[in-house]
């Protein structure tokens, strides 16, 4: 399992000094990935564009905001950074010249010994692709395909060939390769029925956003779309389990002195155990990398949830992902139980755990089958017997047995 978080590239977050913090950080903590996202510019007016995940279909924040430059920015913190990876999230492929964007992300690998990862995206800014002169917007994801795999190749052989219906060339040399011996991956953004064909026969990844509104893919969703993905690669012949399956979402950890909001709880926000619960839900359906977005525009609270999530969600994680397969089974179940529970019952049951997980083995054998038939006995008569098994338990294991 692996986690890693979005940088901001754009709004009151976007500074340099809080980028710098933020990745730094999470590469202190161990993450395994930071992610940028792009955009070149932003058209005064975007009506015949629909931004796909907020609810109004617009972009926040309006068109006159600072915007980094997600290249540039990956520079600067393979400098900045030891070991965690770097990614885009996503790069808008049809808005730069291929063979340039493949040259630029190999030097990219090289100077951080291997560590980038390609999020490619098909984008959603008409007005965007007009004013970069990008091939036609109804033909971005045809250009898409093309030029991802023109950048594979640059990539991977040498001089370089490619006959495309949208790019040629003819006996280069693109040099240096890549540090990645086999390429950068690439992880395909988006949720389609386009972007998950993408996904299946191009796509190192599926990278999908969720739980931003209208693109939910709550763990039905996801299940059915991954299905889908791993279609896709059986029939060009592929290996589906070298797609990996990511998610990438709003993410928080609310402090121990923090009270729940009112209302349904958005999944993966709340205490560490159901932050935790929801992770594992979806690593049931095949998520092997989850990055996080912040949920707050206030640099010490990103800090704090990052490093709280490391050092209270995480190891929860680690821990129930290194039983055996058929305790993590149960483990699972119990958390749902527990978190669905009345907070009055939890809090009861939460001692007696603790308390039963003290009891030697043999006793605890005998211990279970006797809370079983006390949960089934009607409630006058079990407030009778609950004394009863607080005196039974004073008594010798031989005169129980």
């Amino acid at each position: 399992m692996e986690f890693g978080f979005s940088l901001p590239g754009r709004g009151p977050l976007a500074t340099p000094d809080t980028v710098l913090r933020m990745a730094t950080k999470a590469d202190a903590l161990r993450y395994d990935s930071v992610f940028v996202t792009d955009h070149v510019v932003l058209p005064t007016s975007m009506a015949r564009s629909v931004y796909p995940y907020a609810p109004t279909g617009q972009l926040a924040g309006g068109a006159a905001q600072d915007y980094l430059e997600p290249f540039a920015l990956l520079g600067w913190l393979a400098h900045a950074t030891k070991r965690i990876r770097l990614g885009t999230s996503v790069l808008v492929v049809p808005y730069r010249n291929p063979l340039v964007t493949a040259k630029m992300l190999a030097t990219l690998d090289r100077l951080s010994q291997g560590r980038i990862i390609l999020g490619a995206g098909v984008g959603w800014l008409r007005e965007e692709f007009e004013a970069l002169a990008a091939p036609p917007f109804e033909a971005r994801g045809a250009v898409t395909d093309e030029y991802l795999r023109l950048m594979r190749l640059t990539w991977t052989s040498d001089p370089v060939r490619f006959e495309g219906t949208y790019y040629r060339v003819s006996a280069v040399h693109a040099l240096p390769k890549p540090a990645q011996k086999t390429g950068i991956p690439i992880w395909i953004g988006g949720h389609t029925d386009a972007a998950l064909k993408r996904a299946g026969t191009l796509g190192d990844g599926w990278h999908p956003i969720g739980l931003r509104p209208p693109a939910l893919l709550y763990p039905d969703e996801y299940a059915a779309k991954a299905k889908q993905v791993h279609a896709w690669a059986q029939r060009a012949g592929r290996d589906q389990k070298a797609v990996t399956l990511t998610f990438r979402c709003p993410m928080e950890v609310r402090s121990k002195r923090q009270k729940a909001a009112a209302g349904d709880r958005p999944l993966f926000q709340g205490t560490a155990e159901e932050v935790a619960a929801d992770i594992l839900t979806y690593a049931a359906l095949g998520v092997s990398h989850f990055v996080f977005d912040p949920t707050h525009q206030e640099s010490g609270q990103v800090l704090a949830n990052i490093e709280r999530f490391a050092d209270e969600v995480r190891p929860k994680v680690v821990r129930a992902e290194a039983a055996p397969p058929t305790r993590r089974a149960v483990t699972r179940s119990k958390v749902v139980r527990a978190e669905a529970a009345p907070p009055t019952r939890r809090a009861v049951t939460r001692p007696k755990v603790v308390r039963a997980e003290a009891v030697p083995p043999t006793r605890r054998a005998v211990t279970r089958p006797t809370v079983v038939r006390a949960e089934a006995v009607p409630p006058t008569r079990r407030a009778v017997t609950r004394p009863t098994i607080v005196r039974a338990s004073g008594r010798s294991r031989r005169t129980r047995a």
